[in-house]
């Protein structure tokens, strides 16, 4: 991309540090955890995988999209139609909605196992509802969980009794502050495929167990003797199996990860890729726990308004219809392939997981210096590209032939800086930041 600069996001950059705190709503979208004085962190438009910035250059997305939350593209016209038409008709009222009731019927037509579901409007507010149905089902207050699942109080408690609780679980560092010091001992992780590790935390529970929350998958699929044994907990106990399909669920089936890996849930939970942008999510449970709802305090008023269960039904449609699954695990599996191919070809070391739709890879030596310049030239070629790629159903094959030829030329640039020691030197920004840091 000739004279690539972005002057107008900078400019917005700096004025952002100074009125909200950390920068923007969204650790993921913070430009420090790109290269900050390159990432250009602000749109104008996007539309399918194109994205355009505030200093008008124009990018195909191969990085996160949206956070995996724009599954079909960018602006789909058919999501859009569907929003528009509830808009114009009015998105709130004294009344409410009769797409939430159509919304609740097409998620237990596609879960049959499910027969009850709530609404909120996004991922981490709707585990803590699904956290707080199991609390109150079973009268009891101590969660086991696997993964990460926002930022609420039951999810950070992890951290009050050892910091370094929840590192492994997706981001180091996350400090406790603000959570009720009484909270201490209420989050019990363990690690995933880990049979020491889930009985140990079982142990540590005692009779005190509420629920067991995890993801289906993330970087590798469950074995099957330690699905079992998590089954068989909460069996035993007669507590809920929540499933957390905020990342994995609407990628690789139509419906949640775990109809494909063969979990029995007792409640599972849904936002990014259902809404495809729109504010959406979803408890889906058995009756008899999701019944225990009307026995706690749940309610908020935007959970009533009609956009994003409108969004989240036309979706729903499409990616049925279009087999949108099928396209988003072939795009990844190409990126995958890709990755592996062109880091062997220049001698550079990584590591690649996760599930097809959502992968990523690491530079297994100096990650943060290496990833800022990957980063940094990828721009330059005219893709916003980091070191994870999440597929969407807008990316066309001949997108990602464009994307490999670009980290073809990129990576032998950076293994010839590598092998002369002199990768940070050629830095236009700063170093990526890996963790959870203050932003001034």
């Amino acid at each position: 991309m000739d004279n690539w600069r972005i002057d107008k996001s900078l400019e917005l950059q700096n004025k952002a540090a100074r009125l909200i705190p950390g920068m923007t709503q969204l650790l993921s979208k913070r430009p420090d955890m790109y290269s900050r004085g390159v990432w250009p962190a602000y749109f104008k438009k996007a539309k399918g995988c194109h994205v355009v910035d505030l200093d008008d250059n124009e990018y195909i997305d191969c990085s996160i999209c949206g956070i995996g939350a724009t599954v079909l593209g960018y602006c789909d016209d058919d999501v859009n139609a569907a929003v528009l038409d509830v808009v114009t008709s009015g998105s709130a009222s004294t009344l409410n909605s009769p797409e939430e009731v159509a919304l609740a019927e097409k998620l237990i037509e596609l879960h049959p196992w499910a027969k009850m579901a709530r609404f909120a409007r996004s991922g981490g507010e709707a585990m803590a509802v699904a956290v707080r149905i199991a609390r109150t089902y079973t009268g009891k207050d101590k969660v086991l969980f696997c993964g990460y699942h926002g930022w609420f109080d039951w999810y950070l408690a992890a951290n009050l009794g050892k910091k370094d609780a929840l590192d492994k679980m997706w981001l180091a560092g996350l400090p406790p502050n603000g959570v009720p010091k009484g909270l201490k001992g209420t989050a019990l992780p363990f690690m995933f495929n880990d049979m020491a590790s889930l009985n140990a935390a079982l142990d540590e529970a005692g009779d005190d167990l509420a629920a067991i929350v995890m993801e289906p998958m993330r970087n590798y699929r469950p074995k099957a003797d330690f699905m079992e044994a998590v089954h068989n907990a909460a069996s035993k106990r007669h507590i809920p199996l929540i499933m957390d399909e905020i990342s994995a669920g609407f990628r690789i089936c139509n419906g949640g990860a775990h109809l494909k890996l063969g979990w029995r849930p007792d409640m599972a939970v849904f936002a990014k890729a259902m809404g495809n942008g729109y504010p959406i999510s979803a408890i889906i449970g058995k009756e008899d726990v999701m019944s225990a709802a009307q026995e706690a305090f749940i309610t908020s008023t935007n959970w009533t308004e009609r956009i994003g269960p409108a969004a989240a039904l036309a979706v729903i449609d499409k990616f049925i219809a279009c087999d949108v699954s099928r396209h988003l695990v072939a795009i990844g599996d190409k990126v995958w392939q890709g990755w592996e191919t062109l880091a062997n070809k220049h001698g550079l070391q990584v590591s690649i997981g996760g599930i097809s739709p959502m992968i990523h890879f690491a530079f297994t030596e100096n990650n943060n210096v290496n990833k800022a310049y990957f980063v940094q030239e990828m721009l330059k070629k005219g893709f916003l590209a980091s070191t994870g790629f999440y597929s969407m159903y807008a990316h066309g094959f001949a997108d990602i032939d464009m994307y490999l030829q670009a980290c073809d030329e990129v990576f032998g640039k950076l293994s010839r800086l590598i092998a002369s020691n002199s990768v940070e030197e050629n830095l236009q920004g700063k170093p990526a930041q890996v963790g959870f840091a203050r932003i001034n």
